[in-house]
């Protein structure tokens, strides 16, 4: 408090004494808690950084020429899959262009199937001895014999290839069985006879050979034992 004295000087209190020292020792507190909030290790270090970039140019062209190298790298990266990527779809046009030109006869080549087996049922319509009794009927055989013999050339120059299995194991990927015969003298499963011969165009099958398959006999069924051992 403030008192007057004899004078009329203004005159401190005792208790406006003892108000004063509090008062300065919290305010000093209170600096000394901003300063310490100030200075953590973040800050300094922060500090600490930006005046080393302040001061040191090298650092940071450093720095820059670090970032310029990842965005290389990874445009780099970018390219050689973008790169890969169209090689591989480039490959991948290139095998289907093939392929489509390997097969493109195989429509015809089937259509002209039926003509091939129709000239084989009329040679072997024709026995031999008929053909040696009538001249007429021979040059006809003849003339048949070499228009098969043309359209099969012409086929197997564009890849058909006839499958005519007689005697062969049965393959159920090229071969179609229509029925079994007993035959004793042929291991199980041996095609014994051909009822129509099948084609294939390169490594694709455009008709099965339709056969006829051996039920073997006690023969058979040993040599049938034996290859699967074998296998």
């Amino acid at each position: 408090m403030v008192a007057q004295d004899k004078h009329g000087e203004e005159k401190n209190t005792p208790r406006d004494e003892e108000d004063t020292p509090q008062k300065e020792g919290t305010e000093e507190a209170q600096l000394r808690d901003v300063a310490d909030k100030e200075a953590t290790p973040e800050n300094l270090g922060e500090a600490d950084v930006s005046a080393e970039e302040s001061d040191d140019p090298l650092a940071v062209l450093r720095a820059e020429a670090e970032k310029l190298r990842e965005e290389v790298a990874s445009l780099k990266d970018q390219l050689l899959r973008a790169l890969a990527e169209t090689e591989n779809v480039r490959n991948r046009a290139r095998r289907e262009r093939e392929e489509a030109l390997r097969y493109a006869a195989a429509p015809l080549a089937k259509d002209l199937l039926p003509v091939a087996d129709n000239l084989r049922r009329a040679i072997e319509a024709v026995s031999p001895e008929k053909a040696e009794e009538d001249e007429h009927l021979k040059s006809l055989l003849v003339g048949v014999e070499m228009t098969e013999k043309s359209l099969l050339d012409t086929l197997a120059k564009h890849g058909v290839a006839r499958i005519d299995p007689l005697g062969e194991r049965l393959d159920p990927h090229r071969h179609e069985a229509m029925m079994e015969m007993p035959d004793p003298s042929k291991p199980a499963g041996t095609v014994c006879q051909v009822f129509e011969v099948g084609y294939s165009l390169h490594e694709r099958l455009l008709r099965p050979a339709r056969v006829a398959v051996a039920r073997g006999g006690p023969n058979g069924s040993e040599n049938q034992n034996e290859e699967q051992k074998e296998a």
